[in-house]
C-alpha cells in the first residue's frame, strides 16, 4: 500500500500546473451515455476516480480511448444498463449514470453509492426529481431501479442544494419531452461546466450557475468536444500549502474567478495574492494569521477546502473557529492532526483551533480525500518526518500531488510497503 513520506520544513517556490477538475470531469464522462456517437473530452485529470468511471462506462458498452489528457468515448453500442456495487461502492459519483441511462435507454439499475465516509449523502433528491420527470423508481436489494418510456419535462424544486442531484437531473432533462425547470439548483462552477458540455452536444440549457436552470428537451444529442475546467479545489489546496509552509508559488492553468471565497480567506490569513486570467501568484512571508471559517454551498467556502484551511490554522497566529455545515462527519482528520501536535477541540460541527508555533512529524492515517490533503499540508510544516498512510484517498482526487509538490521544493516521496502474506 502506498504512503507519502514527508520531511517538513521546506519552503515552496516555483510553478504548479493545475489539472482538470475531478468534480467536473466525472459528470461529464457520465454524460457520454446520452450520446449515440463520439464525445471527446480534453483536460481530463489522471485520477483513480476517473479510471473507475471509465471502467464503469466500459462495462455498459462505452468504448473509450485515452491519449494524454484527452479521453474519447463512444456510447453508440451501450447494451448494459447496470452500475454494479463493486465499483459504485468505491465512488459515490457513480450515481451520475442513473439520469443519463433512464433518459436515453428508458431503464437503469444502479447500486446505492459509497465513497468517502464523511457523512450522510442521500440520493433521495435524485429519485424525487426523476419521479417528477415520469420515471418509475424502485429500491431493491441495494439498487435503484428506474424505468421510463420517455421522460417528460416538469418543474422540480429540490428540498436541499445538491450538486450531484442537480447534475443527474440536468442530464436526464436534456432528453425529456418539453421544458424542465430545476429550482434551488446547485450553483457550483462544475455544474456550469457540465451544462456547457451538454450544450456542445446539442442540449438546450440556460441558467446554469444560478439557482434556476431551464432545460428544453431535445430528441437526441450528437457527438462533440469539450474541455474540462481547471480544478479549483486543487488550486486552493496548493495555495493553502504555501500559506502554511511559506514561499512563492505561481499556479498556471487555473480559473481565479471560481475561487473568490478561498482567495478572500487566504488574503485574510496573510497570503499575498495576484491573479490573471489563468494564473495566480501567491507569496507568504512569515507565519499565517488564524481565520474563522464556515463552509457553505457555492459561492460560499467549499467544504472540500475545510481540512486544508484547518492545517493552515494549526500553525497560525491566534485562535480560529471552523464550522462545517455540509457534512456531519468531516472532522475525522482532527485526531490525526492532533498526533502532529495540533491544538484542536472539536464538538459537533464546530472546531476550535489554537495555532501553535510548530508541529512535529508522526505517522498519520488519511480518512477521506480532502483529509488526506490537509494532512499532507500539515506534514509539510512539521519538524521531522511525517508518514501519511492510506493515500489511495488522495489519489482519488489529486493528479500526482507529490510530484507537483516535490517540483517546488517539498521533501516528499511516495513509498510502498509490502504486506506479508
Amino acid at each position: 500500500m502506498d504512503k507519502l513520506l514527508i520531511h517538513g520544513g521546506a519552503r515552496l517556490d516555483g510553478e504548479v500546473p493545475i489539472s482538470g477538475a475531478k468534480n467536473a470531469a466525472l459528470p461529464i464522462l457520465c454524460a457520454s451515455l446520452l450520446v449515440p456517437g463520439t464525445f471527446e473530452i480534453d483536460n481530463v485529470p489522471q485520477l483513480q476516480d476517473v479510471g473507475t468511471t471509465i471502467k464503469l462506462l466500459g462495462r455498459m458498452g462505452v468504448v473509450s480511448e485515452r491519449d494524454g489528457s484527452t479521453v474519447r468515448l463512444d456510447a453508440s453500442g451501450v447494451t448494459h444498463f447496470e452500475a454494479a456495487y463493486d465499483l459504485v461502492a468505491t465512488m459515490r459519483a457513480s450515481i451520475l449514470v442513473l439520469g443519463p441511462l433512464v433518459a436515453r435507454f428508458g431503464e437503469a439499475r444502479v447500486s446505492l453509492p459509497g465513497g468517502c465516509a464523511i457523512g450522510q449523502r442521500p440520493v433521495d433528491q435524485h429519485i424525487k426529481g426523476l419521479q417528477l420527470l415520469g420515471a418509475e423508481i424502485e429500491i431493491e436489494h441495494g439498487y435503484v431501479i428506474a424505468r421510463a418510456s420517455r421522460l417528460r419535462g416538469t418543474r422540480i424544486i429540490t428540498d436541499m442544494v445538491t450538486v450531484t442531484g442537480t447534475e443527474n437531473l440536468l442530464m436526464a432533462a436534456t432528453l425529456a419531452e418539453g421544458e424542465t425547470i430545476i429550482e434551488n439548483a446547485a450553483r457550483e462552477p462544475e455544474v456550469v461546466d457540465l451544462a456547457l458540455a451538454l450544450n456542445a452536444l446539442g442540449a438546450r440549457i440556460r441558467g446554469a450557475g444560478t439557482d434556476r436552470i431551464v432545460i428544453e428537451g431535445v430528441q437526441a444529442l450528437h457527438g462533440g468536444r469539450h474541455r474540462v475546467m481547471s480544478d479549483r479545489i486543487e488550486a486552493g489546496t496548493f495555495l493553502c500549502a504555501v500559506a502554511a509552509a511559506g514561499g512563492e508559488l505561481r499556479l498556471t492553468g487555473c480559473e481565479p474567478s471560481t475561487l473568490d471565497a478561498t482567495l478572500e480567506k487566504l488574503r485574510e490569513a496573510g497570503l499575498q495574492i495576484e491573479t490573471g486570467p489563468d494564473w495566480i501568484r501567491a507569496v507568504m512571508r512569515g507565519r499565517p494569521r488564524a481565520v474563522n471559517l464556515r463552509t457553505a454551498p457555492y459561492p460560499g467556502l467549499a467544504t472540500d477546502m475545510q481540512a486544508q484551511f484547518m492545517a493552515v490554522n494549526c500553525v497560525a497566529e491566534g485562535t480560529s473557529v471552523i464550522t462545517e455545515t455540509i457534512f456531519e462527519n468531516r472532522f475525522m482528520h482532527v485526531q490525526e492532526m492532533r498526533r502532529l501536535g495540533a491544538d484542536i477541540d472539536a464538538q459537533g460541527n464546530t472546531a476550535v483551533v489554537r495555532g501553535v508555533a510548530g508541529l512535529s512529524g508522526a505517522i498519520v492515517m488519511a480518512t477521506d480525500l480532502r483529509a488526506s490533503a490537509g494532512l499532507v499540508i500539515a506534514g509539510l510544516v512539521a519538524r521531522g518526518d511525517t508518514l501519511v498512510d492510506r493515500i489511495y484517498h488522495l489519489d482519488r482526487g489529486y493528479d500526482r500531488m507529490e510530484r507537483k509538490l516535490a517540483a517546488v521544493g517539498a521533501h516528499i516521496e511516495r513509498v510502498r510497503t509490502v504486506v506479508d502474506a
